[in-house]
């Protein structure tokens, strides 16, 4: 039978030789959500005419600038949040993605942190909550997204599922959820479907790419059909996007592929 899942594709990694609109086009002529990233990067007013033509748009990159960590950059954060709203709601989105510090040119931190301390963890929690309680008066729901340090980004701060779901649960609002990407945490930490069970609720939603290449399931080393099962097992039901570039360039059959792990 067809799992729970609703399945969503980020526009930014497949279909790739198109332009951004048409690639939107693809993706929901296939029967998938759309997940985008730098709305500042976007005609923002012909995504939103797609929305209105009945695109469903699911999450996007929910800042633009700033950190966690500092009160300068926490402010930035805040105030860059507060400007995504707006174009997140024209879309129809109600998931708005968070890292723990700004990503510049190839995924690299703008301010990379060698070793986090107890200050900056203490002053995490008091800017997550500042972001959930903007969330809660707009009605959106912030996820905090783990990232590997290994092999993409290098520098992150609080990058490991384990420190993203720490900080959301000792944020403790319905309007901040973790981002629990599957590609990155295969890389960091392993153990998945543990993984999936121990965050439970604090999902909002899934990512996945497989392992090593972050392409689509079926190319790597993680078994995806065995994670649906347990999270359709563990009662999940919530979004799970493919965030992975296609196999050899060929994107339909990579969401193919995808629906085909996803369906349980």
């Amino acid at each position: 039978m067809s799992g729970p899942f609703t399945l969503t594709v980020c526009a930014e990694m497949v279909f790739t030789d198109l332009p951004l609109l048409e690639r939107v086009r693809r993706i929901d002529a296939l029967g998938f959500g759309v997940e985008i990233w730098d709305w500042t990067a976007k005609d923002v007013d012909a995504l939103a005419a797609l929305a209105d033509a009945g695109v469903s748009f699911s999450s996007m990159t929910g800042y633009v600038r700033g950190t966690l960590t500092d009160p300068e950059g926490a402010d930035e954060l805040l105030r860059t949040a507060a400007a995504s709203i707006p174009v997140a709601q024209r879309l129809g989105i109600g998931r708005l993605n968070l890292h723990g510090t700004g990503l510049g040119e190839g995924g690299l931190p703008v301010q990379p942190i060698a070793t986090v301390t107890g200050p900056m963890w203490v002053a995490a929690v008091d800017t997550l909550r500042r972001v959930a309680a903007l969330g809660e008066e707009h009605g959106v729901v912030f996820c905090l997204e783990n990232l590997n340090t290994a092999v993409d980004h290098p520098g992150v701060p609080f990058a490991r599922a384990e420190d993203t779901l720490a900080l959301v649960e000792a944020v403790g609002s319905p309007h901040l959820r973790m981002m629990l990407d599957l590609y990155h945490a295969q890389i960091g930490e392993g153990n998945l479907v543990e993984l999936c069970r121990r965050a439970g609720d604090a999902i909002g939603e899934i990512q996945v790419a497989d392992v090593p290449g972050r392409c689509e399931p079926g190319t790597g080393e993680i078994s995806y059909p065995a994670v649906a099962r347990a999270l359709a097992a563990m009662g999940y039901d919530g979004v799970v996007g493919l965030e992975a570039y296609a196999a050899d360039g060929d994107s339909e059959r990579a969401l193919r592929r995808f629906r085909e792990a996803f369906t349980v």
